[in-house]
């Protein structure tokens, strides 16, 4: 079942955040500068994660600003103006890790096609800090496509995140308008099947559902991500951030949802499918990790 954009359902209704662990992410992101996706895109679910009612303790810092050298439809984050890097950034960023004492850190960026590299240099730099100053923290890079280059891939790759996530966003019809043009379905596919290819650095993707896709195109686009070596994916519904963007074309019931996930992970083959209407790539993405993480130990012993 979906209703008309015109009818936000109830289930898409989210409480505000709170709580003194929210305010202490809060305030020691602004004493080090830090940008997160979860404020400047408005996930929803920033007061769950936030508020320690999942463990472990897990938040997604944005690297290299926040502005975007990409204009992609759906979303919230300022495109154009882009600023030098800030060296001290890394460092920055481990230190609010440990002062945090996150089990898991998502990094994820802007695009920087506007740098010589894009900006992987700096997400290396990244990594290398948090393993020096937090070195049982575990990290996920949600990263750009780097315009499918393989030696910068190559250079993510050294760096050896846990998790290297890369978002197809939706189905292969629907690409444009949604996504900038630099960006695409084929593209996202080369990266998320080199990084397979190359490594045995487990993979993931994300899929905004409810923007007008056709049950068969999900369905093609999980098989397309599986048969590409993607471990881990993640379904959620798009929310128009701001009149200026997409309208929603319809709202996805939970229970649809509850049904991807199934098929996701019991007839495509996924490791794990975190799929809801307020499901975004990071939810959860620390607790759902170390679950595979042990499951894969139970079956191998």
């Amino acid at each position: 079942m979906a209703t008309s954009s015109r009818e936000k359902p109830s289930w898409l209704k989210i409480s505000l955040p709170s709580g003194s662990q929210f305010t202490q992410i809060k305030q020691t992101l602004r004493k080090y500068d830090l940008h997160t996706v979860c404020e400047e895109a408005h996930c929803p679910n920033i007061g769950e994660c936030w508020s320690g009612k999942n463990a472990p303790g897990t938040a997604t810092f944005m690297l290299m600003g926040d502005r975007c050298s990409r204009t992609c439809n759906f979303c919230n984050v300022t495109t154009g103006g882009m600023l030098p890097l800030d060296p001290n950034e890394p460092l920055n960023i481990a230190s609010a890790i440990s002062e945090l004492n996150l089990e898991y850190a998502v990094l994820t960026s802007v695009n920087r096609d506007d740098l010589p590299d894009q900006g992987v240099g700096h997400f290396a730099k990244t990594i290398e800090a948090i393993r020096n100053l937090c070195p049982n923290t575990l990290i996920e890079t949600l990263i750009p496509d780097f315009q499918c280059k393989t030696d910068l891939l190559d250079e993510i790759i050294a760096a050896k995140p846990n998790v290297i996530a890369h978002n197809i966003e939706t189905v292969e019809r629907l690409q444009w308008p949604i996504r900038d043009r630099r960006a695409g379905y084929e593209q996202s596919l080369l990266v998320l099947d080199y990084i397979n290819s190359t490594s045995d650095i487990h993979t993931k993707s994300s899929l905004m559902l409810g923007m007008g896709e056709y049950d068969g195109e999900v369905y093609q686009t999980l098989s397309d991500l599986r048969n590409n070596g993607v471990n881990f994916v993640t379904l959620g519904q798009y929310l128009q951030p701001s009149t200026r963007h997409l309208e929603v074309f319809e709202y996805v019931s939970p229970s649809k949802f509850e049904t991807w996930k199934h098929v996701a992970e019991d007839e495509i083959g996924f490791i794990y499918c975190a799929s809801g209407p307020l499901v975004r790539s990071s939810y959860r993405a620390g607790e759902f990790f170390i679950q595979s993480l042990l499951s894969d130990s139970i079956h191998s012993t």
